[in-house]
């Protein structure tokens, strides 16, 4: 957290370099502000700093509806849809795909399961099984340089549903069979 003295300078100033980084909470009104909000300031006396929203709303204070605290840079509504894609690899990574379907994972997401289709099109130019898909290959391929485990191991690891399957795409990612790559390494 910044000292009080740089953030009321800050909120004064509305200096846009520090939206996002404090919100300033006003005693009066019991309403709190991103430090480039368009009112009036009010007098210093009466402004409190809060690292968060989230510390703010906690101390008893309601956002703005003027400069929108919920948007200020690094919330996940200023990240946009991005949010919800880093949100969906971070779970596709952790195998929501390996297990799940699409629709569940879109229902996970809160989101419907072609807009999240659209949403992988358009933020990562894949759709979301052929993000599995590499996300899997790229696991089987680092099992397969740093470990000596069989070749249905990696597979069931790696989330492919069957040896056969792990070698079908193995092979059409890397155009050599996995068992080429190890004996490459050897």
């Amino acid at each position: 957290m910044l000292d009080a003295e740089e953030c009321e300078l800050a909120r004064v100033t509305r200096d846009h370099h520090y939206d996002g980084l404090f919100f300033t909470g006003v005693r009066t009104t019991r309403i709190y502000c991103r430090p480039v909000c368009p009112v009036r300031p009010a007098k210093a006396e009466n402004v409190g700093f809060f690292p968060s929203a989230a510390a703010a709303e906690a101390a008893g204070f309601r956002p703005c509806l003027r400069c929108r605290p919920e948007a200020a840079p690094f919330s996940p509504a200023w990240q946009g849809t991005r949010a919800t894609i880093a949100r969906a690899l971070r779970l596709i990574d952790g195998g929501a795909l390996d297990d799940g379907s699409v629709e569940e994972l879109a229902a996970r997401l809160g989101i419907g399961t072609r807009h999240f289709g659209r949403l992988c099109q358009r933020h990562l130019g894949a759709s979301p099984i052929q993000l599995a898909q590499t996300i899997r290959v790229q696991r089987a391929k680092r099992l397969l340089d740093e470990t000596d485990l069989s070749m249905a191991e990696i597979a069931m690891r790696s989330g492919f549903g069957s040896l056969r399957r792990f070698n079908s795409v193995f092979s059409a990612v890397y155009r050599r069979a996995p068992g080429d790559l190890r004996r490459a390494r050897r």
